[in-house]
């Protein structure tokens, strides 16, 4: 069955654009790559972590969060974001996953003092 992601999300995410696709068959969608080429382009110990977990999570299906646990064990849930640790505990990558859509919209990369700060909350 063929449905419009667009019909499932919040006035803020169609700012994105998100083409329709097979929810049934389809892989996770991640919005936007930008974000992680930006942060190791100044943490290059973060880019063989990032660039692998966008090729996991470009090739998933998530439903759950178990789902994203049994990719990354250490995936958490902190308020309606995903918080991955990136190259053991250096650096947090805080994605909003809509499982529904199969989309994950990238929200901060951070070092791990960063993370530690709170402001991202």
């Amino acid at each position: 069955m063929l449905i419009s992601c667009s019909d499932q999300l919040t006035s803020l995410d169609k700012w994105f654009a998100i083409c329709e696709h097979n929810n049934e068959d389809s892989h996770v969608h991640v919005i936007s790559k930008k974000k992680l080429r930006e942060f190791y382009a100044k943490h290059a110990d973060a880019e063989e972590p990032l660039l692998a977990w966008h090729r996991t999570a470009s090739k998933a299906s998530w439903r759950t969060l178990n789902d994203v646990r049994n990719s990354f064990h250490s995936a958490d849930f902190v308020g309606i974001q995903t918080v991955f640790k990136i190259k053991g505990n250096h650096h947090r990558l805080i994605v909003h996953i809509k499982y529904e859509s199969q989309t994950i919209f990238i929200r901060h990369v951070l070092t791990h003092a960063e993370h530690g700060r709170d402001a991202w909350k």
